[in-house]
């Protein structure tokens, strides 16, 4: 950058390290960024994609088929004993809410917050918070057991007398937190899709993708009246959404914490769930927009800067889970309740030593890897290690909730968790159902906020040479 002159003075430029790169790469032009962006809804449909659907849409229908099975047989076909009456229902619940963080902190915290690189990545992860939201929910119904009387943990008017919901049960505060999130999230997730709905039905040849997206836009026409409303609402629902993602994870953590087995009753529970669904949200975002960031050629949309501050995100969430497993080890030490302190030597030592080990390696020195620069702006390393973050936060879940279970007070209590074919199933399963509604979301709606994008480009900027003002001055 050349010094400027002003009033006879020479202003010398800002040190170029403290310069920030740009949002949008090579200057591209607002057209440019619609056709781009559009072209991914408007082309012909690729062949990988084709594959990718036709595999995940029987992965899908196993989770189901396995579903079905599961309510005509009983809960017997999962690998539950006695003690532990918990298993892989609850791990994967709890794993699935937690990558349904990421979007919505990325849309509403971010954005109350003015962090302008949000806008590249917010439209799919709130997708993806969706998504995962929807897999989350199949397994609190399954797991009550007798899933015909799933309905009567909404306080419904019945007629078989006073039968209502035990309002001190964390499980019935889940039924409201999650279904509250869901749809404050969809609400939103809609809500920043109306322009870009607009936008596309504006561009559609076919009579019947012009009526279809023209019903979704709402009549979107772009006028200033329309911006103004739609931004007072988008504004009311960030404000909406950014308490639930704290309240939601911290509520699931209290099927736990409320509880007075060791391993389980502790304080430090709702801020350690809360970091580590932000920290697995993130990491599958990651996992989810590298590859999508390569295949449709999103490079100057996507950039290496957007990659790089969510390894950061990941960092410091990731350091927040390494504190938090340490501080429950302390206090298990400091309380001097012997139960406790041997749930946790047991973790460590006991016959599921090598699920709290995975957890460590992938949770807490796996993302120490993201203090280099050379890593974090490598998308090869950057993809692989969000897949050990994935990993490490499901066997986090599996180590909290098997291993606090499977040795109780007496010796002729202990016990040995080993899931079923049904559970693997029911699980592998739920990643067909999240991918097919993720292929067909990138297929028919648009990948990236293009409204949003448009607005943090120089040319939206009325002060920038390439927005309106003249020599650079205003």
């Amino acid at each position: 950058m050349e010094a400027a002159k002003e009033n006879g003075l020479t202003i010398a430029p800002a040190p170029r390290e403290l310069e920030r790169e740009s949002l949008v790469l090579n200057n591209r032009s607002l057209g440019w960024l619609s056709d781009r962006i559009c072209g991914i809804v408007e082309d012909k449909t690729p062949t990988w994609w084709w594959v990718s659907f036709l595999i995940s849409l029987p992965t899908a229908l196993i989770c189901f088929i396995m579903i079905g099975y599961l309510i005509s047989t009983g809960v017997g076909v999962w690998g539950l004993n006695h003690p532990i009456a918990w298993g892989w229902a609850i791990v994967n619940f709890v794993w699935w809410i937690g990558i349904g963080h990421a979007g919505t902190l990325i849309s509403a915290i971010l954005f109350l917050l003015r962090q302008k690189w949000r806008t590249s990545i917010n439209r799919a992860a709130e997708a993806m918070t969706i998504f995962a939201v929807m897999c989350a929910g199949i397994f609190p119904a399954i797991h009550v057991g007798r899933i015909w009387f799933a309905w009567w943990l909404f306080p419904l008017p019945n007629a078989n007398g006073p039968i209502w919901p035990q309002f001190r049960s964390p499980l019935l505060w889940d039924v409201f937190a999650v279904s509250t999130y869901f749809t404050v999230s969809l609400l939103f997730w809609y809500m920043g899709l109306i322009p870009d709905l607009a936008t596309v039905r504006d561009r559609a040849k076919s009579v019947v993708r012009k009526f279809f997206y023209g019903l979704f836009s709402l009549g979107w026409t772009g006028s200033n009246r329309h911006w103004s409303n739609y931004e007072k609402a988008y504004l009311l629902l960030a404000g909406l959404s950014t308490p639930l993602v704290l309240s939601v994870h911290s509520i699931v953590s209290f099927d736990f914490a409320v509880s007075q087995l060791p391993g389980w009753h502790t304080t430090i529970f709702p801020p350690y769930f809360v970091a580590g669904a932000i920290f697995s949200g993130f990491g599958m975002v990651i996992t989810l927009m590298v590859p999508l960031r390569t295949i449709f050629k999103l490079e100057d949309v996507i950039t290496v800067r957007h990659v790089e501050l969510m390894c950061k995100v990941i960092l410091a969430t990731g350091s927040i889970v390494g504190y938090a497993y340490g501080m429950e080890v302390f206090i298990a030490w400091y309380g001097g309740n012997p139960y406790e302190a041997y749930a946790f030597q047991n973790r460590a030592f006991g016959p599921y030593w090598w699920a709290y080990w995975i957890m460590i390696s992938c949770n807490v020195l796996s993302p120490q890897f993201f203090w280099f620069k050379k890593i974090r702006t490598n998308m090869v390393y950057v993809f692989i290690l969000s897949i050990f973050v994935n990993i490490g936060m499901w066997f986090e879940r599996f180590v909290i909730v098997v291993t606090s279970l499977h040795r109780d007070y007496l010796p002729s209590n202990w016990g040995y968790y080993s899931p079923t074919h049904v559970d693997v199933l029911t699980y592998v399963g739920t990643f067909g159902f999240f991918m097919a509604l993720f292929l067909l979301f990138i297929r028919f709606l648009p990948l990236i906020a293009i409204s949003e994008v448009k607005g943090v480009t120089p040319q939206a900027d009325p002060h920038h040479p390439l927005g309106g003002a003249k020599g650079g001055k205003h």
